[in-house]
């Protein structure tokens, strides 16, 4: 049985290298920022995006070089914590063929992992599509 998508403003399509640029910040701070106003938000990641979920990650970046005592979340610590305190709102996919191919298999449980088939439905539940980054 197919799952039912969850009607949301905007379907965010997350897509390339997440660390190549500020991409990946920017995306998580304008998601953030649409869910404290109330919007409802999915983010569809694919390609090498879908390694940001990752609980190989664990809580906390490595030590920065420049301030050992600083410490700072990986995405995955992120994603899950605005699905903790967005959970009627903020709906987290990953393109399970990008991340098999990616040999990206133990992800948050959190995210739904969807084959590319299943994209069309998530495109008509959402109101607006932006896509962001190059495949």
């Amino acid at each position: 049985m197919a799952r039912r998508i969850p009607r949301t403003d905007v379907l965010l399509i997350l897509m390339g290298a997440p660390h190549e640029s500020d991409q990946v910040t920017s995306v998580l701070r304008l998601v953030q920022a649409m869910l404290e106003r109330g919007g409802r938000v999915q983010v569809w990641a694919c390609g090498h995006a879908t390694l940001l979920t990752q609980q190989a990650l664990g809580e906390n970046k490595p030590r920065n070089f420049a301030d050992w005592t600083a410490s700072y979340p990986t995405t995955a610590t992120l994603v899950r914590e605005m699905l903790a305190a967005f959970p009627d709102q903020l709906y987290w996919y990953g393109c399970r063929f990008c991340s098999d191919d990616r040999g990206a298999h133990a992800h948050l449980p959190e995210v739904v992992m969807r084959g590319p088939s299943a994209f069309a439905a998530n495109s008509a539940a959402a109101d607006k599509t932006l896509m962001v980054g190059v495949i």
